[in-house]
């Protein structure tokens, strides 16, 4: 009995150690490198006569590193006035709030008006004061301004290597937000530690050029759900806690001296406030506590699973959508309603509504909230107007708004960027060679014989999609041109070999590894000649079609054959018409394209003039042999007639109030689209049609697609399509129904038969 009971000791002290042994410290996790040594940061050393005081960030933000100056003195917290106020004394704002730099200031309250006394007037700083409190004023609390000229700043976003808060107001701590130098989830547990991305561990600051984790006597659930929303992840869940504390009594943690204060709502960390860890005893442990543990649950898209990889969209169509954005995570913003997509006029648009979003996508807590068009202009109705949320919402639609959008254009139109998680896809791809940062041959990372290897992707087949997803994975933009060939290149030495072919991509993927392409059977008859390359771009031109203009220009032409010699030499006319005689007629359906730029950049053809073809019938050069393409379809989906038009000639015949025409085609000049303007091909032009002569009566549908084979890269490809229902009596004919593709939800386009039967494949 005695034996089997020594024995039972033994097997429990053998599997105590076993388990005890998955959690030894193994290093930092991918992502989060080992501290590399660093200069010293030390805290300014101030005069004792010195004024204390200390800042923050307020008011109505749209980055959590910007916002109205407010200085805590004498018990109270009050602002600065923009009299005098310089970048010299942004900078000292933005140094003692721990940040690099400062980016830019703002007066005239832009972040709305403060209250409390106005502490600052007539500030004349270097920029090289330790505190603000050192620049020479009017004196503190001397002011004859109103908050109504309360200043702002916005800081850039890398914060002072060492940075170490000081608390110079010990009695108000309660008062002040919270600034450290970085914050992480560092993985603890082995089975987590490889798992990308980091979804639960030790909340740790990096304060001083050390990294402490926080005593969780005094957390709340607020405190991880904003923590988890700055790393990507929308929600936070329970974990198990048994196995952190058998950690904990392992390996002793050290502790920041402050709490965390919360209230949910909160996009950062630093608009967080600070506490006094009252349970954390003067020999650095957590009295009765352990170190913070979050455990954070991924979107969809980022959630792994064994059957499909990473999911890149929901299954659902959603009441939020982005569009326009160059990475994952970031657009204009677009809500459905009534079965019609719309956008968000930017009117008191802030972080807290654009958490929001982000959340109910599947994100993090929000980043910057964008206003003024800033991530292109979208086309229908604007949907909501002056939207305040809690933060707490579901759902954007659940938030209140002001439904008249009188004023609102789309000018204004409201995006966002979303933190979203690190799954490491940046590091496993580089461009080496190239002129700039932004250009260059393609390099992945690939397992080859048990190592990680760098090669090369072979360039046949190579296009803009596949450009724009290896574009989108480096966080560099929009692909603006895609190479098949880049042997003027210089790679990196050792990494000649392909090791990547027959990349096919959507465009809509994170990494090119998602991206269809051959697996250990490679192909590439040119070699390492014919690598890929990209060139990016942080912005992309957006062409959409109005359909109104569609829509009321249609019309019925009946035209001899002797007057369409040009149009029969470039294809515009049915195959019927080679056998028809000259005083023959063709039956044309008509009607005029107005094509806008609504992105951030001008379209402009992907060759150059030197390529440019001429066409001696028209007397012309076509700058894209295919610029749009025209079909008729039955209602089964079938085509039954087809016309397309080349580029006669791209350029500005309209431009929106205050922006100048910049293209022109007379005397051989420059083709293109300006951001904000509109080429209109009139009806009356050659090939401005279908030939319908060999068409029954009847209902069909009618669609226009735009740059149809992708030559030019741009922000948006799902509104290039343009929809009609068509209906031909044999005498007349009527477009009616209108629109671009994806402005209605799924529901709505399925209402019409035919709708979407007749997407069309160009690859």
């Amino acid at each position: 009995m005695l034996a089997i009971q020594y024995l039972s000791c033994c097997s429990l002290l053998v599997l105590l150690k076993i388990v005890l042994a998955q959690y030894e410290h193994l290093g930092y996790p991918p992502g989060y490198p080992e501290p590399q040594e660093e200069e010293q940061y030390s805290a300014p050393q101030l005069a004792p006569d010195t004024p204390r005081i200390q800042l923050r960030l307020a008011g109505e933000k749209r980055k959590h590193n910007e916002g109205r100056v407010e200085v805590f003195y004498n018990g109270q917290w009050g602002t600065v006035c923009d009299d005098d106020f310089t970048i010299h004394a942004a900078q000292v704002v933005c140094r003692e709030l721990g940040y690099v730099e400062a980016v830019s200031w703002s007066p005239s309250s832009k972040y709305g008006k403060g209250e409390g006394p106005i502490w600052f007037d007539n500030l004349h700083c270097t920029g090289k004061e330790k505190t603000l409190s050192l620049c020479p004023s009017n004196g503190i609390g001397v002011s004859d301004c109103k908050h109504s000229e309360d200043v702002g700043v916005m800081c850039s976003d890398k914060r002072i290597p060492g940075f170490k808060f000081v608390n110079t107001l010990p009695n108000h701590v309660e008062n002040l937000d919270i600034q450290v130098e970085d914050v992480r989830i560092r993985a603890i547990l082995s089975s987590l530690r490889k798992r990308i991305p980091v979804t639960e561990g030790y909340v740790e600051v990096k304060d001083g050029g050390k990294w402490k984790q926080i005593c969780n006597a005094e957390w709340s659930q607020f405190n991880s759900r904003v923590i988890c929303g700055m790393f990507g992840f929308p929600w936070e869940r329970k974990f198990n806690a048994r196995v952190y504390k058998m950690f904990a009594r392992r390996r002793k943690p050290t502790y920041w001296e402050y709490s965390v204060n919360c209230t949910g709502t909160e996009a950062h960390l630093s608009s967080c406030k600070l506490g006094q860890v009252e349970s954390l005893k003067s020999n650095g442990t957590c009295e009765g506590g352990l170190p913070v543990v979050v455990s954070c649950v991924p979107g969809r898209a980022f959630a792994p699973s064994s059957a499909i990889g990473f999911r890149k969209a929901f299954r659902q169509e959603p009441l939020v959508r982005l569009r326009g954005g160059a990475i994952v995570g970031e657009g204009r913003v677009e809500v459905l309603k009534n079965g019609e997509w719309g956008t968000i006029c930017d009117d008191n648009w802030n972080l807290l509504s654009a958490t929001v979003v982000c959340r109910e996508l599947g994100f993090g807590t929000a980043k910057e909230a964008l206003s003024g068009g800033r991530l292109g202009q979208g086309m229908g109705p604007v949907h909501m107007n002056e939207v305040e949320c809690s933060g707490f919402e579901k759902s954007i639609t659940e938030c209140s708004f002001n439904k008249e959008s009188v004023g609102c254009s789309h000018e204004e139109d409201a995006a966002i960027r979303c933190n979203v998680p690190a799954m490491g896809f940046q590091e496993r791809l580089r461009l080496s060679g190239g002129r700039s940062p932004f250009d260059g041959r393609v390099e992945v990372l690939v397992e080859k014989n048990g190592t990680l290897v760098w090669g090369t992707v072979c360039g046949e087949g190579w296009g803009t999609m596949e450009a724009m997803v290896v574009c989108r994975q480096l966080g560099l933009g929009f692909a603006s041109n895609a190479f098949q060939e880049t042997w003027y290149w210089q790679g990196e030495v050792g990494a000649d070999s392909v090791v990547m072919s027959g990349v096919r991509c959507s465009g809509t993927e994170m990494s090119l590894s998602h991206c269809l392409h051959h697996g250990a059977h490679l192909s590439c008859p040119k070699g390492g000649r014919n690598a890929a390359g990209v060139s990016c771009s942080e912005t992309a031109p957006d062409l959409v079609l109005n359909p109104q203009v569609v829509e009321q220009t249609t019309y019925m032409e009946d035209r001899p054959m002797f007057m369409l010699q040009c149009a029969y030499e470039e294809n515009c006319l049915s195959s019927s018409s080679k056998q028809m005689p000259a005083n023959s007629y063709r039956r044309l359906l008509r009607f005029s394209s107005q094509i806008h730029n609504n992105g951030q950049s001008d379209f402009r053809p992907k060759v150059g003039r030197h390529a440019w073809v001429w066409h001696d019938c028209h007397r012309h050069y076509h700058s894209m042999e295919v610029f749009t393409i025209y079909d008729l379809f039955s209602l089964n989906g079938t085509k039954v007639a087809e016309g397309h038009k080349a580029s006669f000639c791209l350029e500005d015949s309209e431009c929106d109030e205050g922006i100048e025409k910049r293209y022109e085609c007379d005397n051989f000049g420059e083709q293109g689209i300006t951001v904000g303007c509109w080429d209109t091909y009139r009806h009356d032009i050659d090939c401005q049609w279908i030939d319908i002569t060999d068409i029954k009566p009847g209902d069909y549908m009618f669609q226009i697609i735009i740059n149809p084979n992708y030559e030019v890269p741009e922000s948006d490809y799902s509104n290039n399509i343009m929809k009609c229902s068509c209906r031909y009596d044999g005498h007349r004919v009527w477009m009616y129904s209108c629109h671009n593709g994806g402005s209605l939800s799924t529901e709505t386009e399925q209402t019409s038969p035919g709708l979407l039967n007749n997407q069309v494949t160009h690859r």
